[in-house]
């Protein structure tokens, strides 16, 4: 069954763009798209789609307060120009499960829009370390305790911004290993998503 997408942003040509890389993928469909965040709101009721890529700056009414609304019924994805420290909590705040920026690539937009249909979470890796540093030590420290010798590299690769592909290609593995580690860290940890996995590599301070 293919992931049902809606896409909204003030700028046809970005519409247009994201709407062409991700319909060439067999798994996405892109069910809908607007240009107001009124509008994504009709949308996403109507459609029930299973992600929303979210565009911060619209008219009408903007992507944070659209994420506000409708993150307890469909993912959502910020993908936006501006990569400022204040929109990327905002957003994570809002109940976003993924913060890319616009000239992130198309293998990064895809990446964004199939982790959050598994309910997982994808930040662009340029952000990732500084969200970590700002959200390091609000909680109590934590440890890394149950996970193997290789499960802590990928933890800390995961922590320092890097994708799955890359994780594979920096540590010699298949794709396939480096996700079966990461569910195992998961797991184990008792955490959510990638975003969780940085943080608590962070907070032991083991980054």
């Amino acid at each position: 069954m293919s992931i049902r997408v809606v896409l909204a942003d003030d700028q046809e040509m970005v519409r247009t763009g994201f709407a062409m890389i991700l319909g060439s993928c067999a798994d996405i469909e892109v069910v809908g798209q607007c240009g107001d965040g009124v509008a994504a709101l009709d949308l996403i009721d109507r459609l029930s789609p299973d992600v929303a890529l979210l565009d911060i700056r619209m008219p009408r009414l903007d992507g944070i307060a659209v994420t506000r609304r409708v993150s307890g019924q469909t993912s959502v994805v910020i993908v936006t120009t501006f990569g400022d420290d204040e929109y990327v909590d905002q957003a994570l705040a809002a109940g976003a499960c993924g913060f890319l920026l616009k000239d992130s690539g198309p293998g990064l937009l895809v990446a964004g829009v199939r982790a959050a249909a598994t309910g997982d979470a994808l930040i662009s890796p340029e952000l990732t370390i500084p969200l970590l540093r700002r959200t390091r030590g609000r909680t109590p420290v934590a440890t890394l305790e149950g996970l193997s010798p290789r499960e802590i590299e990928v933890a800390r690769l995961v922590a320092r911004g890097r994708t799955n592909s890359e994780i594979a290609e920096e540590l010699f593995l298949s794709l396939a290993t480096v996700k079966t580690h990461l569910t195992n860290i998961t797991t184990r940890l008792g955490l959510r998503n990638r975003v969780e996995v940085a943080a608590r590599v962070w907070e032991s301070g083991q980054a």
